[in-house]
């Protein structure tokens, strides 16, 4: 069982920057596969961005390539998003998610826990 607590959202200008965390309970940290996705008011949950247990592979939408990284501390039991340049299309509530695996996954239903999320705001 793992829990996942995100934090680091709030309310920033177009093209500021977040660092969004989740933090996961457990001992077993670095044997999940982690993600990111994001909902906005009336739009389905999409995917964000997506490591591999290992940290070395990662994966993103086409939307926050070059823009958006995801990172991870197995020491600290944490995953991190590092949002730059963003753009109000942006805004959403983000939840981090973590499943058992050792390859990239970019489906919802991949995952078998997630946090509460975390409100990101962008203003124009």
């Amino acid at each position: 069982q793992v829990q996942l607590v995100e934090s680091g959202g709030g309310l920033v200008q177009a093209g500021g920057s977040l660092r969004l965390s989740c933090a996961a309970s457990g001992r077993t940290f670095s044997s999940y596969a982690m993600g990111w996705f994001r909902q906005a008011p009336g739009k389905e949950r999409e995917f964000v961005a997506a490591m591999s247990w290992s940290g070395t592979s990662t994966y993103y939408a086409d939307s926050v390539k070059g823009r958006f990284t995801i990172s991870r501390d197995n020491a600290k039991n944490t995953v991190y998003l590092q949002m730059n340049s963003l753009k109000p299309e942006d805004t959403a509530v983000y939840h981090c998610a973590a499943r058992l695996g050792s390859g990239l996954y970019t489906q919802d239903g991949h995952y078998s826990y997630w946090g509460q999320g975390t409100q990101v705001t962008v203003s124009s």
